[in-house]
């Protein structure tokens, strides 16, 4: 997979799921994907560092331990981001996962009322 693909992948995954804003505050080459204001989501599709997820801890270092093309995620808190890089090694349906998993953990740190969907059902089923 390129560099292309990989942001094509991501960002039509995210744009899919509910409640997703994006925005720029960190200048136009760094896309922030949010959900209720709480990031999930960076993509710089210009950068080799691609795509930076959040991730649960355990599953970060076991992803990170599986794939090279997964790295601790770029200028983030090391446990809990995970970043992807475009070189060939991960499939697509794996990386919609991320993307859905990284969602998912977000949308759990939101008070009840503020959650867009289910986080223990959404993608689940």
């Amino acid at each position: 997979m390129t560099e292309d693909e990989l942001s094509d992948w991501v960002r039509a995954r995210a744009e899919e799921l509910p409640g997703v804003t994006v925005d720029q505050p960190f200048g136009p080459e760094v896309d922030v994907f949010r959900v209720r204001g709480l990031i999930f989501m960076l993509l710089s599709p210009s950068t080799a560092t691609g795509v930076t997820l959040k991730s649960a801890p355990a599953d970060a270092e076991a992803l990170r331990e599986t794939f090279s093309a997964i790295i601790p995620g770029y200028h983030m808190n090391k446990r809990h981001w995970i970043t992807l890089r475009a070189d060939g090694g991960l499939e697509h349906g794996l990386v919609a996962e991320l993307v859905t998993e990284a969602y998912r953990l977000v949308v759990a740190k939101l008070p009840r009322s503020r959650r867009p969907v289910d986080p223990e059902l959404f993608g689940r089923l």
